[in-house]
């Protein structure tokens, strides 16, 4: 298989990923049009999406209060495949990073597999994979549950 990685090999990063909370996703929308020179791949109410070719770069806009975590919602690796998303996800527990999981979820319109971890000043970070994009009534991505689930993540080390 194409996708299959010789061990202790590193999948390919398709692009970063970087998602913003905004007040007002229209008023963000016309922004990032302007500054990038392009349309929203994705546009939903509280939600879009801008795929940049150059640099590669999945940008995500969505709706949220930024008083709490302030206006970056998460960061991420995107990778082509759950098996690139399982490589990831065990090199880091290989480090003894603390790894949440969240596979088959629909999120950001889109049913994807992805592993979390989190930095030591609470930023998240994921790698995902797309399987497929789907409607949901409304974005319930991400972050807005994160904080409770990591609750429950086994601490590594002392």
């Amino acid at each position: 298989m194409e996708n299959q990685m010789e061990a202790n090999s590193r999948p390919t990063i398709l692009k970063a990923h970087i998602a913003l909370n905004v007040s007002d996703v229209g008023q963000s929308v016309e922004f990032y049009k302007r500054m990038l020179g392009m349309e929203p791949t994705k546009l939903r109410p509280g939600y879009a999406k801008f795929d940049v070719q150059n640099p590669p770069l999945n940008l995500t806009l969505n709706t949220a209060s930024q008083s709490a975590r302030g206006s970056v919602s998460h960061l991420g690796l995107q990778v082509a495949s759950t098996d690139d998303v399982f490589a990831l996800r065990r090199e880091w527990l290989s480090l003894g990073l603390p790894v949440r999981d969240e596979m088959k979820t629909e999120c950001c319109y889109a049913l994807q597999d992805k592993a979390w971890v989190r930095d030591p000043d609470g930023n998240e970070w994921e790698v995902f994979t797309v399987i497929a994009d789907v409607e949901q009534k409304e974005s319930t991505c991400c972050i807005r549950e994160a904080l409770s689930l990591w609750e429950r993540v086994p601490r590594s080390g002392g």
